[in-house]
């Protein structure tokens, strides 16, 4: 009897140690093995080109070249891509932006083996893959109002510890301006202040610090 082909998976992060978990753990599957790498999002891209792997699991926090870019970029030009968003972000902005991006289904690094195994086997057989965390942050995401983009691009000044007259001169618009977007920005986040407004925005995965 010919044995099943092995579901082929490629690992992109930047970081050295957790390829080598996370290749570990997928070789260790009887029906699944790790056949490419990457360290960045543009050597993802060149790499993927070259083994055109089943499933690909992405790190968002990439040096150059984001995870969210690559993943973008990747489905562009392969849109059968089956992209697994992986890392330490959590909030729910990084989540949905990933999955509107285009990747499959968002696992925190902290995922446990099995349900490593079991969302590539998932996503690879065509079905969904929604861990507790991703409902649970969607969840919240329907409950609160969206910023525009200016009011994220003020945000993320505000973040920063510029003040407003500051922003104004960055964005070229006046000072008056920036006084309504940031009593939008307050308002839409439900806090009273700018440092409440920075806390919210880095939990939510608005704004980065990095």
């Amino acid at each position: 009897m010919k044995p099943k082909k092995k579901i082929n998976v490629m690992i992109v992060d930047d970081h050295f140690v957790m390829r080598i978990g996370f290749k570990t753990t997928i070789n260790m599957q009887p029906d699944m093995q790790v056949v490419a790498e990457a360290g960045t999002g543009n050597e993802a891209l060149d790499v993927y080109r070259q083994h055109q792997p089943d499933v690909v699991l992405m790190d968002l926090r990439l040096p150059g070249m984001s995870g969210f870019e690559a993943i973008a970029a990747l489905t562009k030009e392969f849109p059968s891509a089956q992209a697994i968003a992986i890392s330490t972000y959590e909030g729910e902005e990084d989540i949905y932006r990933a999955l509107q991006l285009g990747a499959r289904t968002y696992l925190p690094k902290s995922v446990l083996e099995k349900e490593l195994a079991e969302a590539i086997r998932a996503i690879h057989g065509g079905g969904s893959y929604v861990p507790p965390l991703v409902a649970a942050r969607l969840a919240e995401r329907t409950h609160h109002r969206e910023l525009s983009e200016r009011e994220i691009e003020v945000l993320q000044r505000i973040v920063k510890g510029l003040s407003n007259k500051e922003i104004a001169g960055h964005l070229f618009i006046t000072e008056a301006t920036v006084k309504l977007h940031v009593g939008n920005i307050l308002t839409k986040l439900g806090v009273q202040d700018r440092t409440q407004a920075s806390t919210v925005a880095i939990q939510r995965g608005i704004v980065h610090l990095d």
